[in-house]
């Protein structure tokens, strides 16, 4: 019996022997989470509207595209890389993604000046910001997985490390620019909706359905790995393989993500864990689109709130990693009593 056929059969044996209440449970649940989905970008693109209706409404569907983009992609690799980590307080941002992020816009400044940041043509800026970050990944991973198949811990605690070097570099080149300059990078930061570029949006949309199709064909034997290696590996899959197609999803769905409206630090911990928790379920199939329904859902109806009931401009990222923040103390706190 081949490899797929077996983990095939082990699906097929998981979904008979589920209870049917549970199923039905599952599927009101990611109905709900659809429909709040669905409501948060209806209200964010008609809600406050004024003025020129179509060119404000196609603004509006701009932003709300781009949020999806950015959501199914944190949702996703986040689910995925605490699957391959079986950690589920991690996240893929821990190994420097964001910090390098940040580095490549201080350095930007540093060298040419915040007008050349401000001025560049974001096609260029995005592909050097997505191609550093896999880059990065790529390197990271040749260089210490491929050794062995028991390094993915090196390997994160490397990413983490490496994390806190592109942060220390950040710093000290943001201390050594002008301070007009400074108050220009530091916008540039904090993931922003406002300006995305429809080309690289449907660029990154193109890609993103792609690398979603290809995860998705990784689910079952994922179902299987969250089980743990020596588990996994007894069932007959192919451990090392997985994972390894798998980190490389994770790293090119972040840089993407990334580079389109910068860093979202704590919302793959907060959808990936609130999706586990709301759906009771470990199917890869039911996790995987219900964070990526959450973080739709938390980035549409977050920015409405502040746009429209707040009437502040502060960027959406700060709110979330401040709520994702306390929320990943509090898994901490909790994973600490057990």
């Amino acid at each position: 019996m081949t490899i797929t056929s077996e983990t095939e059969r082990i699906g097929r044996v998981t979904s008979v022997g589920r209870p049917a209440a549970e199923l039905r449970r599952q599927r009101r649940v990611m109905g709900v989470l659809a429909a709040v989905t669905l409501a948060g970008a209806v209200a964010f693109c008609v809600v406050g509207l004024t003025g020129n209706i179509e060119y404000a409404l196609g603004i509006r569907l701009r932003r709300v595209a781009a949020m999806a983009v950015v959501g199914v992609a944190v949702g996703y690799s986040s689910v995925l890389f605490q699957t391959v980590t079986n950690n589920r307080i991690l996240t893929p941002q821990i190994m420097g993604f964001d910090s390098l992020f940040v580095l490549v816009q201080t350095l930007i400044v540093y060298f040419a000046g915040a007008i050349a940041l401000s001025s560049a043509d974001p096609h260029v800026l995005f592909a050097v910001q997505a191609g550093v970050m896999v880059a990065f990944a790529f390197a990271l991973h040749r260089w210490l997985f491929d050794r062995n198949s028991r390094d993915l811990y090196l390997l994160v605690l490397v990413g983490v490390i490496f994390g806190t070097l592109f942060s220390s570099l950040s710093s000290l080149a943001a201390r050594l620019i002008n301070p007009n300059d400074f108050v220009t990078l530091q916008d540039s930061l904090f993931a922003s909706f406002n300006s995305i570029d429809e080309s690289l949006l449907w660029f990154s949309s193109v890609l993103l359905v792609v690398l979603c199709a290809l995860g998705t064909r990784l689910f079952r034997k994922l179902d299987v790995v969250a089980l743990g290696r020596d588990t996994a590996v007894g069932l007959g899959v192919n451990h090392r393989s997985v994972v390894n197609r798998a980190l490389v999803l994770i790293a090119i769905l972040v840089s993407v993500s990334t580079a389109l409206v910068g860093p979202v630090a704590f919302l793959g911990v907060l959808v990936a864990n609130l999706a586990r928790q709301l759906t009771r379920s470990f199917r890869h199939a039911v996790v995987v689109p219900a964070a990526s329904l959450l973080a739709v859902a938390t980035l549409t109806l977050g920015q409405l709130v502040l746009e429209q009931v707040l009437g502040t401009d502060t960027a959406l990222s700060v709110v979330v990693n401040f709520g994702g923040g306390l929320y990943f103390i509090a898994l901490l706190v909790r994973e600490s009593t057990r």
